[in-house]
């Protein structure tokens, strides 16, 4: 890449949304494949940007309770962030890398806004600029240690960028996922409500024939005929109806409908929870299930889970961040995967370490490129749909653990990660050898 490379090379034509456009339908928009990358999405009103949303702030409304329900109906103009980062298609990578980084608030949430003489074109990813910023600076031998210097001290935003891209994937996938029970949740709460105001109409009618029967006045035959005749009606509907039995059914579908949204929104919590210093005795078995919950939404129309978990003790480690390296895994042997395909998941253990297997017979990874898998920003995905720090960052997790992962790959038969955590605490290993796992 040239010295005068410009802005407009890392253009990505997407189509930005309006002021007209409701919270609810910009939620449903991140949800799309074409977005899944996306930090954020450009907001246009006559062919200038006006603002942008990012999947953060929607995040923080469909997680509050009733959020879709309360906000869905709203516009968008209401939430968003009205001082979005703009660059001009003209400018150099220097001069917008330097707007962006005077500019740019951590962690990193939103990505930028490409114009050409003030009128929107497309939208550009930060790492993207900086990759190819890392990419003009090597070719300068006199810059490349203030290059080197200047990732390293982003390297922690760069990496808290990648998780909130990867949770706002998941958060999107769980809000997916909730809408299904709590659907016919409230469907039987309607349906329940009913009933029960049947129920009410019919004790109404009993407590009227009651007054009447009990009053001193002397009472009127047909109107107590009357009265019964009504409670017959009622309570022959109410009995072929099979009323209570319908509300009990009703009751029990509600109830398993809670514990499906309870049980996502657990798991949602230990998952993403932001303690992630917070050591525990953990199972890797318990983290595999975890991550399943999480990414079900990815992966339930592609991959089929072949589990063979072993009994493996506890180890000490951070669940969250093992939990990110485990969805990692599993989103790109689902992406390695044409159409269908297996996965399996396997764990096992020695006296020394506890060993997790995750394993797809997917397209695999050509020979040249396997050590290379590893590197920071490092991607064979097209621009937008990787940033080539998911395994970087899996890596340095586990190794931070005192661990190792390994990965074995044959090109059109699937590639296998191998991953040892000591089950005593010990320091980090050596970076390990890519090659065929040993068990």
């Amino acid at each position: 890449m040239s010295a005068v490379a410009r802005v407009s090379s890392l253009l990505i034509p997407i189509s930005p949304i309006t002021l007209q456009h409701k919270i609810s339908e910009v939620g449903d928009l991140f949800l799309l494949d074409s977005y899944n990358q996306l930090l954020s999405l450009p907001i246009v009103d006559n062919g200038r940007a006006v603002g942008v949303i990012s999947r953060y702030e929607l995040m923080k409304i469909f997680l509050q309770r009733y959020g879709r329900e309360l906000y869905g109906n709203q516009s968008i103009g209401q939430i968003m962030n009205t001082k979005p980062l703009i660059v001009e298609s003209s400018q150099t990578m220097q001069s917008a890398s330097e707007y962006i980084t005077e500019h740019i608030h951590f962690p990193i949430m939103e990505d930028f806004i490409i114009t050409d003489k003030g009128e929107y074109k497309g939208i550009g990813v930060v790492l993207h600029l900086l990759k190819a910023m890392e990419r003009q600076l090597a070719k300068h031998s006199g810059e490349l240690a203030k290059a080197y210097k200047r990732l390293q001290e982003s390297q922690a935003q760069l990496v808290q960028s990648e998780k909130m891209a990867s949770l706002g994937q998941m958060v999107a996938g769980v809000a997916h996922e909730i809408n299904t029970p709590l659907g016919y949740v409230r469907n039987n709460v309607e349906m329940t409500q009913q009933l029960f105001t049947q129920a009410q109409e019919l004790v109404s009618v009993y407590d009227t024939l009651v007054t009447t029967l009990y009053s001193e006045e002397e009472s009127d035959e047909v109107q107590l005929q009357a009265q019964l005749n009504d409670i017959a009606e009622r309570s022959a509907v109410f009995k072929e109806e099979d009323s209570f039995a319908e509300m009990q059914d009703l009751f029990k579908d509600t109830l398993y409908g809670v514990e499906q949204i309870s049980e996502l929104v657990l798991n949602l919590k230990n998952f993403s929870r932001l303690d992630q210093a917070k050591v525990d005795n953990i199972s890797l078995n318990d983290c595999f299930e975890s991550t399943l919950v999480i990414a079900k939404n990815t992966i339930k129309h592609k991959v089929k889970v072949i589990k063979q978990y072993g009994d493996i003790p506890k180890i000490p480690c951070s669940p969250s961040q093992i939990n990110q390296v485990f969805l990692n895994l599993l989103t790109n042997a689902a992406q390695a995967m044409p159409t269908q395909g297996n996965v399996l998941l396997k764990t096992y253990a020695d006296e020394k370490c506890v060993y997790a297997v995750v394993q797809d017979d997917g397209s695999g990874i050509p020979k040249e490129v396997l050590p290379k898998i590893f590197d920071p920003f490092f991607t064979t995905k097209p621009i937008g749909e990787g940033t080539g720090l998911g395994l970087s960052i899996s890596y340095k997790i586990i190794q931070q653990h005192g661990g190792q992962i390994k990965v074995a790959s044959q090109q059109g038969k699937g590639t296998r990660f191998l991953i040892s955590l000591p089950i005593a605490p010990k320091k980090a290993a050596p970076p390990p050898a890519q090659g065929k796992p040993n068990e």
